[in-house]
């Protein structure tokens, strides 16, 4: 019969149970599939004992009490197995409903209660009942309960510890380990009091049982696998990242969200419990390219044990047609003890982001193009403006020629008039083709720089350049201008460091070199001179200064200065230099340009850039490198 101690031992659980079901009752108002299946089977194990301590008062005459509640017993004991099952498969498939097969494990269950309950009609259960073991006789259903009983428990188990071994983290060993001891338990137990021959209490099993629940709690609670702890994970991942996938070290795949799955599951035959090298095989390497670079990703921060980011482009067959769709991947490694245990991989669909940054650079570009007609009419304006002075010049002379020339038909037959007159006549026709010449050369000059500043303008070379090296192509280029005009380049700027940049550097050169020729400009009207290209830094940008010693800016010009084209040269200017050196700096180098008169006479044009463009290292650690 049943001992004084298991009573004990039954009652201190009922108390355990009860005081579980009143936690969960007040902080799960949400239960998982997992955390339910745990609560049935508590309920079935007390279901089981309680009829055993109900026996433990019944005088053992009462045989048909006795029977009564043996059977009451039965619904706990039966269902107990199946339910040890379907949490092992819960367990490692994280699924939240059971499959229409799994349900079906709890028909015998059923069965074998409606067999205990209605023996007296058929004795399957039963051909003689009686309080004594030795004295009972099973009838041929027992079997058939008994055997589906250890098929439970020991195909848990060895679902158990074949998940274990793929997934090798120690958090997985920990889980499976509690996990088979607690089915483990009651099976040997029950296989001893089978198979021994011994007479042995009927509260053996349920005991036994009584530490398959407790361990299973601890490896629910106490090892997280449906707490806070994971719930919380899981919500961050679906909230940082569209789809999600966690493997184990092995590249075993242990979980993903329903996006992934609908995403890349289906289309490339993921599964849980299934590796992703599996998943593809050398000829599908073009279909199915995305689970090769997965792969790769993997290894890749296994062997630098860090996050890889990589953009991963993925097209679907849809109803519609093929939908090409655009996805930043993040692997982050999963540490355990300072040892890789998993990978966890986040996807976000930037595909809109994508479309919206091409529908942004399809606005700029047509912004630019309308900026470009702007800057084209501006040019144009300037360009009538500066070519209405040579082209009356011109006007004016033919007409003063054509004067000349009725002059010359007229005195043909004046006998008055000497050669000497027609001599004369004939210099002043000379003065005015020269002064022809003179405008056609200078219409030339400025038809000339407009084709080649815009032919630069347009150009887009980028690439990583020194400061030394733009140096050097603006002095060669200026050198001739220099020479001629008597004046003298200085530059100003320390030699032990390299300043780098980044963009086009034969836009910078003729930027420079229009600063360049406008100083010689200036000063050579005071006769030559010094002209200083100063280069320094601030805490925002890389400063290029020209000074020069000439005449300085005039007050009606410096305020239109960079804003229309506007000279200080008279009619020996355009204006389109600094206005397009400005266009040039600003759309090429993300800086500006500015113009100010120098104290001591003369003037100073700089050109600011922004320092994240600019690269500084010194002169030192490029020798040492």
């Amino acid at each position: 019969m049943i001992s004084d101690f298991a009573i004990w031992i039954f009652s201190i659980s009922i108390v355990v149970i009860a005081a579980f079901f009143i936690w969960s009752a007040r902080t799960q108002k949400k239960r998982q599939l997992l955390h339910r299946l745990l609560l049935f089977l508590a309920i079935a194990y007390v279901s089981w004992i309680i009829p055993l301590m109900l026996m433990r008062v019944t005088p053992s005459d009462n045989r048909t009490l006795m029977y009564i509640l043996d059977c009451a017993t039965q619904p706990g004991g039966s269902f107990c197995p199946p339910l040890y099952l379907c949490i092992a498969f819960v367990f490692v498939s994280g699924n939240e409903k059971l499959a229409k097969w799994q349900k079906a494990l709890f028909i015998l269950p059923l069965l074998t209660t409606l067999i205990a309950w209605t023996n007296p009609l058929h004795h399957l259960y039963y051909e003689e009942f009686s309080v004594v073991r030795s004295e009972v006789v099973f009838g041929p259903y027992i079997m058939i309960s008994g055997v589906a009983s250890y098929v439970f428990l020991i195909v848990a188990i060895i679902y158990m510890i074949r998940f274990g071994l793929k997934n090798k983290a120690s958090l997985y060993w920990k889980q499976c380990i509690l996990f088979c001891i607690s089915g483990l338990c009651p099976l040997a137990v029950s296989a001893y009091a089978t198979f021994s021959g011994k007479d042995i209490s009927i509260a053996t099993t349920p005991m036994s049982f009584m530490v398959t629940l407790f361990l299973i709690a601890v490896v629910i609670f106490r090892l997280h696998v449906l707490d806070i702890k994971p719930i919380a994970t899981q919500h961050i991942l679906n909230a940082i990242s569209d789809s999600y996938i966690v493997l184990s070290d092995t590249g075993l795949v242990v979980k993903y969200n329903r996006n992934f799955e609908e995403l890349f599951g289906r289309e490339y035959g993921i599964t849980e419990n299934k590796k992703l090298v599996d998943c593809v095989s050398r000829e599908d390497i073009v279909q199915k390219s995305p689970i090769y670079n997965m792969i790769s990703a993997l290894e890749s921060s296994r062997q630098g044990d860090s996050l890889i980011s990589y953009e991963q482009s993925v097209t679907f067959d849809t109803e519609e047609g093929a939908v090409k769709r655009y996805f930043v991947v993040d692997v982050s490694p999963l540490e355990v003890n300072g040892q890789i245990t998993g990978f966890v991989m986040m996807f976000k669909d930037i595909t809109q982001l994508r479309n919206s940054m091409k529908r942004l650079q399809d606005s700029q570009e047509r912004m630019m193009e309308q900026e470009r007609f702007a800057f084209l009419g501006q040019m144009i304006g300037g360009l009538a403006h500066n070519l209405k002075t040579p082209i009356m010049s011109i006007s004016g002379c033919i007409s003063a020629a054509e004067a000349l020339v009725d002059e010359c038909e007229e005195s043909l037959t004046d006998e008055d008039v000497s050669e000497e007159d027609y001599r004369e006549i004939y210099g002043e026709m000379r003065e005015w083709f020269a002064k022809v010449k003179e405008s056609t050369s200078y219409m030339s000059d400025i038809i000339t720089a407009i084709k080649g500043q815009a032919a630069n303008i347009s150009t887009d070379e980028n690439v990583t350049f020194t400061i030394d090296e733009m140096l050097k192509r603006s002095m060669l280029l200026m050198r001739h201008e220099l020479l001629n005009s008597g004046c003298k380049l200085n530059l100003n700027y320390d030699r032990n460091v390299e300043i780098s940049l980044q963009g086009d550097i034969n836009n910078l050169v003729q930027v420079i070199g229009n600063l360049l020729s406008n100083a010689i400009y200036a000063q050579k009207q005071n006769g030559g001179g010094e002209i200083e290209i100063e280069i320094c830094t601030d805490k925002e940008n890389l400063k290029i200064l020209v000074k020069d010693r000439g005449v300085g800016i005039s007050p009606n010009v410096i305020d239109k200065l960079f804003k229309s084209m506007v000279t200080n040269k008279g009619t020996m200017g355009t204006g389109l230099g600094l206005y397009i050196s400005n266009a040039v700096i600003r759309g090429k180098f993300n800086g500006e340009m500015w113009g100010e008169n120098r104290e001591g006479g003369g003037s100073i044009f700089g050109i600011s850039i922004p320092l994240e463009l600019v690269h500084i290292r010194e002169t030192q650690q490029i020798n040492e490198g």
